[in-house]
């Protein structure tokens, strides 16, 4: 049972911790494109922020799935 919790809890840990290092990696390749082709910045910009709401889906996906394993299977 208390497998469940640590379970849930991991998922959510690790989701957020690999977000932020996507996001951190996004962010610098975004201004290192930027800083080489100033021309092309609102299209990169645009890519970026699409990419950034794809790479928030997961640890969200992941919340969602500790939620049910923590009420559903756990309770």
């Amino acid at each position: 049972m208390e497998f469940i919790y640590l379970a849930a809890s991991l998922m959510i840990g690790l989701g957020a911790l690999g977000t932020g290092i996507g996001f951190a990696i996004l962010g610098g390749k975004l201004l290192e494109s930027t800083a080489r082709q100033p021309e092309l910045g609102d299209q990169l910009q645009t890519k970026t922020f699409i990419m950034a709401g794809l790479l928030d889906a997961v640890p969200m996906i992941g919340v969602g799935i500790a939620m049910y394993l923590i009420f559903v299977v756990a309770g």
